[in-house]
């Protein structure tokens, strides 16, 4: 076992006793707000200061006082008292602090600390901040595979820190559910091979949890899923040492094969098949048999990990699930009555997406105990009112900017500005929380900033001041350039909107299968860009010319490096369609210059991007690869991690559209698979036009798979200078105009 692995179980075995005892909530709480549970540890917020802020942490005085969801922030110079009921709530309070006193920023994707003065600066007077509701969920169901499934404690506890730090108070924990399936179903039946092989490899597994797949692409060894358990266990007790709640997955009826068999009188409805891949059985839930199953799932799940919680995340039938005779409404009643008989008082959590959840499951349980994250809010201009969608039952206002991770930047800003307060005070509105719910986490840090204020903000948003603010922020200082920079930014990839049907921006054409009409690389993204590029290209001009006392912190480099990534990439919808017209009218010279053209550009991506380690392929593949007991496995592990941002599964999925679902421009995939694709799809073009024929048709998939099994060396170090690179993408962008 990899050193990282043996060190977090040992660690896990020995504080998981008291910490059983300790992190377990006292209470429930509905879905409109009642509180339940206890405060985390009283030291929990020093110790995040201590970690993120190294040389001011004890310039930081922590009060737990006030009420439920408030926090004050008072103090002189080097000495700052913040107050609040909740670690988590008391973080919040000092990210305020950092942002509009201090000019700090801490976030997702990079940092600004390095300007703080020695001594942190005094207020006038004392702040007081509180909630305008009560739910500030965070994560989606896909996080652990288009994040990371193989991220260690070491991001973790950061990445729970800065969730802390802006405001929410519920994270869904899926790590370790692999586990607790696996020890759950030697209960009824199953052996530990037979239930290794139906548990897919961790970067598949949210879509398993979904009822969507299972077994692909590999069984999942022992010490995998102890290490995950022990994770898992780790994530939760510090989630509710920060005085968060853990959201983990409830039980709503995902079976392995052949359990009516093994259990004599249950009854299950196959799922048939999802994108190629086998769907789990789901058992009636009307049944005794689903209710012994569901008794023991929370029982197993308690002893894991620490204790009950009170919320729990469960969808019934997601995309495409087959109810069979089943009536969803009663369905939804046995679903309910086995979650409150296991945890009284616990809150349903279920995703607002296509159509679901549809009226008669919500009509038929206590609404008091159910809340809709809501992922549609900024998508349709049809969605007008929810409270009528989904009969009075609780909601959260929710975003997903991105799907699958797609490294694009942009959100519709302008429909948060104006909805969310909107919804939350008119008559009759059950709005009461907030959903972040990109598909993947840790991108577009100005979308993560905003959206995470809303339910701390008072009064309406102009956006255009915000903007000018996160800039000061974000760099540390007052700089024109910057403020230019982000009011483009604004403008044009922060100020698109809901009415053309979209919440994430167009993907880049570079991650394309090839062809001279390709408007997209993933089957469901928007098929043109949703700003005028040549709006666009005047914020990296900008963001160069910043000075350069504010362009050595880690945000400005992250910044620097998606606006200058963006504004290359959107350059593949400009030059491919001059591609095209060269091949049509048979112009050979023209097109040898275009294809060296557009190859030279991916070259010169790629090397941008191995400029900053989150944009690294190396770095994800390094990181499944540090999970493996051995080389067998750490090339299976390898395999399920980079499958998912290529073909995704089977050829049979690739073809219904799941291949580069997950697109994304990384060093690594852009220099690798990307140009393969597009320079092996260019010489046959070349061929068919020298020789006065039609291009013979290549097997992609053959292709992808082929290299996502052997992509070859992979750098897992950043190299080169991303201000020199952002400014040659500048220059090559300048002189192609």
């Amino acid at each position: 076992m990899p050193l990282a692995r043996r060190a977090l179980l040992t660690a896990l075995a020995a504080g998981s006793a008291g910490a059983a005892v300790a992190c377990a909530p006292t209470g429930g709480t509905t879905a409109d707000g009642v509180p339940g549970g206890e405060p985390g540890g009283s030291d929990a917020a020093t110790a995040a200061a201590r970690r993120l802020l190294p040389r001011h942490w004890s310039q930081i005085t922590f009060r737990t006082e006030g009420e439920r969801d408030t926090f004050r922030v008072s103090g002189d110079t080097g000495r700052i008292t913040v107050s609040g009921d909740t670690p988590a709530t008391r973080l919040t309070g000092l990210n305020w602090y950092l942002r509009h006193v201090a000019y700090a920023d801490l976030n997702w994707a990079g940092e600004q600390t390095g300007l703080l003065p020695r001594d942190l600066p005094g207020l006038d007077g004392t702040v007081t901040r509180r909630a305008g509701v009560p739910h500030r969920f965070a994560l989606n169901d896909t996080n652990d595979g288009y994040t990371g499934a193989y991220l260690d404690w070491t991001y973790w506890e950061r990445e729970l820190d800065v969730l802390a730090l802006h405001g929410y108070n519920e994270i869904l924990v899926y790590a370790g559910a692999d586990a607790l399936y696996h020890r759950l179903f030697q209960e009824f039946g199953y052996d530990d091979e037979e239930l290794r092989a139906w548990i897919p490899g961790p970067a598949h597994q949210p879509w398993w949890l979904l009822q969507n797949l299972s077994g692909f692409p590999h069984p999942v060894s022992r010490q995998l899923l102890d290490a995950r358990a022990a994770l898992g266990r780790r994530i939760v007790d510090r989630v509710r040492e920060l005085g968060m709640t853990p959201v983990l997955p409830g039980y709503f009826g995902t079976v392995p094969p052949g359990f009516a068999e093994r259990n004599q009188g249950a009854r299950t409805i196959p799922q048939g098949r999802w994108m190629g891949l086998a769907r789990p059985d789901w058992l009636d839930p009307r049944t005794d048999h689903f209710a012994r199953v569901a008794d023991a799932f929370y029982r197993v799940q308690g002893e894991m990990f620490g204790g009950p919680s009170t919320l729990y995340k469960m969808d019934l039938l997601h995309e495409g699930g087959e109810p069979g005779d089943v009536p969803v409404g009663e369905a939804a009643k046995g679903v309910e009555r086995a979650l409150h008989k296991a945890r009284p008082g616990a809150v349903w959590v279920i995703l607002g997406w296509q159509r679901n959840p549809p009226r008669a499951l919500v009509d038929a349980v206590d609404k008091r105990y159910m809340l809709v994250v809501d992922g549609l809010s900024d998508r349709f201009p049809t969605v007008t009112d929810r409270e009528a969608d989904w009969g009075g039952t609780p909601y959260a206002f929710g975003s997903i900017w991105n799907f699958g991770g797609h490294t694009a930047l942009g959100a519709n800003t302008p429909d948060w500005a104006e909805l969310y307060e909107k919804w939350r005070t008119k008559d009759g509105s059950k709005l009461r929380g907030t959903a972040l719910m990109p598909e993947a986490a840790d991108n577009n840090p100005a979308a993560f900033a905003l959206f995470s204020e809303l339910p701390w903000r008072e009064g309406a948003l102009d956006l255009k001041k915000w903007f000018s603010e996160w800039a000061h922020a974000r760099y540390g200082a007052r700089d024109p350039h910057a403020e230019a920079a982000w009011d483009v930014l604004r403008r044009t990839a922060y100020g698109t909107t809901r009415a053309d049907r979209w919440s994430e921006a167009a993907d880049g054409l570079f991650g394309a299968r090839p062809s001279l009409k390709a408007v997209r690389a993933a089957s469901w993204s928007p098929k043109q860009l949703r700003y005028d590029p040549a709006d666009f290209e005047p914020a990296l001009t900008e963001l160069l010319k910043v000075r350069p006392e504010l362009r050595k912190s880690s945000a400005y480099h992250r910044d620097l490096l998606d606006v200058a990534r963006q504004a290359l990439s959107n350059r593949s919808r400009v030059l491919l369609p001059d591609i095209k017209k060269a091949y049509d009218t048979k112009d050979a010279a023209r097109l040898d210059a275009l294809t060296d053209a557009w190859l030279s550009l991916m070259d010169l991506l790629d090397r941008l991007l191995a400029t900053d380690s989150r944009h690294l392929l190396g770095r994800w593949m390094a990181d499944a690869r540090s999970w493996g007991a051995n080389a067998e496995e750490r090339e299976r592990l390898a395999y399920d991690n980079l499958s998912l941002l290529t073909v995704w599964g089977t050829r049979a999925g690739a073809d219904a559209g799941l291949r580069d679902y997950a697109n994304r421009e990384w060093a690594g995939l852009v220099g690798g698979l990307y140009r393969l694709r597009w320079s092996t799809y260019f010489t046959e073009l070349k061929a068919a036009l020298r020789e006065r024929r039609e291009p013979r048709e290549t097997d992609w998939f053959a292709l992808e798979d082929r290299w996502t099994r052997a992509p070859g060396p992979l750098v897992t170090r950043p190299t080169g200078d991303t201000y020199e690179l952002a400014t040659l993408v500048r220059d090559r962008l300048t002189a192609v105009s």
